[in-house]
């Protein structure tokens, strides 16, 4: 088998890649009838020389391999036709931005796998979130700190890995202490927490966080039990959220009196209900003056998250009053950080960590050993130009 890592031409450039130079070493290694090869790149985070020096070769036509590498979504006059490309497509949720993609890739007979598909008993196996977590928390406590002209931290991907980064923590001032409000409990989350813990911030319980003051800085972390209830009764039973959404609303607004920065990293489910609304924004008690929206849903359960914002230019602000973006520094504004490639700025780490995964996960189950059908199930298509069983639901998004 031969794999060929590709060179991400997406646009803004992406600086990741799958495997790192030790990687792709240790593959070869481990399958010696495997062959890797690299498509040069000027933007990738690691360099030639530091894949040349652990034997990796690097080709410009990948026309001879097996399996194309990439990270984000491959422009369509770069496919070559028939054959097995893996990378996050963002088509599988029916996103109209990629629907002329999964159409060249139907039409040129390619079988689409896709990273974000790959699962096992239910848990994605493989996936970038935690860093998203890490570095968007970064941006929140810098945004409000830099809203506030305290202390500047240095930007994420100013830094060199996560470890420079982590020391800019020792920076960040609250004067006044803040309270720090996160949703969800996945990767994102975790991240997120690592580097609250790594800046000395504490932990305290949903009910503390709302009944209590503090000397110094906390945080706390909402499941969704916490702000979301049945309409009918007030009551909450997870199997019936995931199942029926609809018949649930928010109570988060008791949380946000107590809120001076709020970390968004949940997932949400466009049939459930919305965390807050604008008229909640508008509110008096609403207290929030800083909102990291790691989710980044355009149009969804944040309404001041109005766009997604980019590394080099990652805060704006959102005047609740006339529901729309201003200035980061107006008064009366909530900040907003809703940049949505936050793993980019840490390119080397997050690559690191997420071929790690690959060599653990995915690479035996491409060499064979796939007994939980692992890359079956995340291919979206097949070699025959058709969209597999579980995905011909996808057949009128191609074709409309």
């Amino acid at each position: 088998m031969k794999i060929g890592i590709l060179r991400e031409g997406k646009i803004p450039p992406d600086r990741r890649v799958t495997l790192i130079p030790e990687q792709c070493e240790k593959a070869i290694e481990r399958y010696p009838h495997l062959e890797i090869v690299i498509q040069p790149s000027e933007i990738r985070a690691y360099k030639q020389n530091e894949y040349t020096k652990h034997g990796i070769k690097f080709q410009e036509d990948l026309s001879d391999c097996d399996i194309l590498l990439g990270v984000k979504e491959v422009n369509i006059e770069e496919l070559i036709p028939n054959k097995k490309y893996i990378f996050f497509s963002h088509t599988y949720k029916e996103q109209p931005y990629n629907k002329e993609l999964l159409r060249a890739i139907l039409d040129k007979k390619i079988q689409l796998i896709d990273y974000e598909l790959m699962t096992k008993d239910g848990e994605r196996l493989i996936a970038f979130g935690r860093y998203a977590g890490i570095v968007g928390i970064y941006n929140g406590l810098k945004g409000y700190n830099k809203k506030l002209n305290k202390n500047r931290l240095t930007p994420a991907h100013e830094c060199h890995n996560m470890s420079e980064m982590l020391d800019e923590l020792i920076k960040l001032r609250f004067d006044p202490p803040i309270k720090i409000l996160i949703t969800g409990h996945g990767r994102v989350a975790k991240g997120a927490i690592e580097v609250l813990k790594k800046a000395k911030i504490k932990e305290v319980s949903n009910e503390d966080f709302i009944s209590k003051n503090f000397e110094t800085t906390v945080f706390t972390i909402l499941s969704v039990d916490a702000y979301c209830s049945r309409i009918s009764d007030d009551q909450f039973d997870l199997d019936e959220f995931y199942a029926n959404p609809e018949g649930y609303k928010s109570d988060f607004m008791k949380y946000a009196k107590h809120t001076d920065l709020y970390v968004a990293c949940h997932y949400w489910d466009p049939r459930g209900p919305v965390i807050f609304t604008k008229e909640d924004a508008r509110s008096p008690d609403f207290k929030i003056k800083m909102i990291a929206d790691i989710s980044c849903d355009i149009d969804g359960p944040i309404p001041s998250t109005l766009r997604s914002s980019t590394i080099e230019d990652p805060y704006y602000g959102y005047d609740p009053i006339l529901e729309k973006e201003v200035g980061f520094y107006d008064d009366n504004s909530i900040g907003v950080m809703a940049v949505d490639n936050l793993p980019c700025e840490l390119p080397r780490d997050a690559s690191r960590s997420f071929g790690k995964s690959f060599l653990e996960h995915i690479l035996p189950a491409l060499m064979g050993n796939d007994p939980e059908k692992i890359i079956e199930r995340a291919s979206e298509t097949d070699l025959q130009g058709k969209l597999m069983p579980d995905f011909e639901y996808l057949k009128d998004y191609v074709n409309s």
